[in-house]
């Protein structure tokens, strides 16, 4: 009886949660396994189709969202698994070796150029104390000259 009313909107049981925040763990890993496991739909004379396990009398449009082939041709079956591409592998292996010792390679330089610029490592990039007492001297004696002239 103490307690004041609730001023923000509570869910009823009746009433459902949006909520897209419970991502199978199958969904946040599709993007890299079809990274390294690339398929195709192009049919070589030596292979053999296997039907596509959603169904085979399909149409095209539920073929490709079921991710599967739809044949153009006369084949036997209208709707078909992917084929593995081994050459688009074989390519995106070879980019991402190259990628990764091209980072590696420029690493090196990359940490010499910001310890040579940095004053805490490198000892010739600290100010030393003799020569900036010499220099503000010599600041001082040239002003000094000069105020004179200018009177």
């Amino acid at each position: 009886s103490g307690f004041a009313p609730p001023t923000q909107h509570v869910l009823e049981k009746s009433e459902v949660a949006p909520s897209k925040l419970s991502m199978k763990q199958k969904d946040a890993y599709e993007p890299l396994s079809s990274f390294f496991r690339p398929t195709t739909c192009r049919h070589k004379d030596g292979q053999t189709l296997i039907p596509c396990p959603v169904g085979e009398g399909l149409n095209t449009t539920e073929c490709l969202k079921n991710k599967c082939c739809s044949s153009k041709t006369s084949h036997e079956l209208t709707c078909y698994m992917p084929f593995k591409d081994n050459v688009q592998l074989t390519f995106r292996l070879l980019v991402l070796v190259a990628g990764g010792f091209f980072i590696l390679g420029c690493l090196p330089f990359c940490c010499n150029d910001f310890l040579r610029r940095s004053q805490c490592v490198n000892p010739l990039r600290r100010a030393n104390k003799e020569i900036e007492q010499i220099v503000r001297k010599k600041r001082a004696h040239s002003e000094d000259v000069y105020g004179l002239l200018l009177d």
